[in-house]
């Protein structure tokens, strides 16, 4: 069994903000299964079902971003799983909205939700981890405040698109494997920096 896993923080107040785009995609491949039975278990939202006949752990863990991996930790070893059966995805501000950028292993580059998965493991990072760019705020607007504000009008243009090929993506990895994954969704802007830890990321 494979978990795809969203990160974002639970609750009305942060839907659809920046910082909830991988909440975002789980709700789109929930949708696309046709499964609605949501289960709250080890601090977080599952929703069981197939995709392209394999099955699969919807996961959207409600411990918030920087507390991610206490809840895949716990379904991790309920379920005896390895790394390579994790699929991640979160938020980057490292790259241009909209893009996205598949890797299948690396630091967290301080993303801290991601991070705490990677620290909840023991230091393993070898899992495929699905970045999804926010872009950088502009002016004075704080990190913080930044990823917990919605997209703008326009943002959004380009950002539900994005989910729409996110989820594109974590079909066609259990489909296929993740070097031809990230050779078909993996663009050009998205292959540059963003995998060193930028010492900015601030979550909440």
């Amino acid at each position: 069994m494979n978990l795809i896993i969203g990160l974002g923080n639970p609750g009305k107040k942060y839907e659809s903000t920046r910082h909830n785009i991988g909440f975002d995609v789980i709700d789109e491949l929930a949708r696309r299964s046709g499964v609605d039975r949501v289960q709250l278990k080890f601090d977080a939202e599952l929703i069981e079902c197939q995709i392209n006949h394999q099955k699969v752990m919807l996961v959207k863990p409600l411990t918030y971003m920087n507390l991610s991996g206490r809840a895949i930790r716990q379904i991790v070893d309920f379920y005896k799983l390895e790394p390579d059966e994790l699929f991640v995805i979160c938020d980057d501000l490292n790259l241009e909205t909209g893009r996205l950028r598949l890797r299948g292993k690396g630091t967290s580059g301080g993303q801290k939700g991601l991070q705490n998965i990677i620290d909840q493991l023991g230091g393993r990072s070898d899992f495929a981890r699905l970045r999804i760019g926010i872009g950088r705020p502009s002016g004075n607007l704080s990190v913080t405040d930044y990823v917990l504000k919605k997209f703008t009008l326009r943002e959004q243009e380009t950002i539900e698109p994005a989910i729409l090929l996110a989820a594109d993506a974590v079909e066609y990895w259990l489909q296929t494997d993740l070097i031809s994954t990230m050779n078909r969704f993996n663009t050009p802007a998205a292959s540059k920096g963003s995998e060193e830890p930028s010492g900015n990321e601030e979550s909440t």
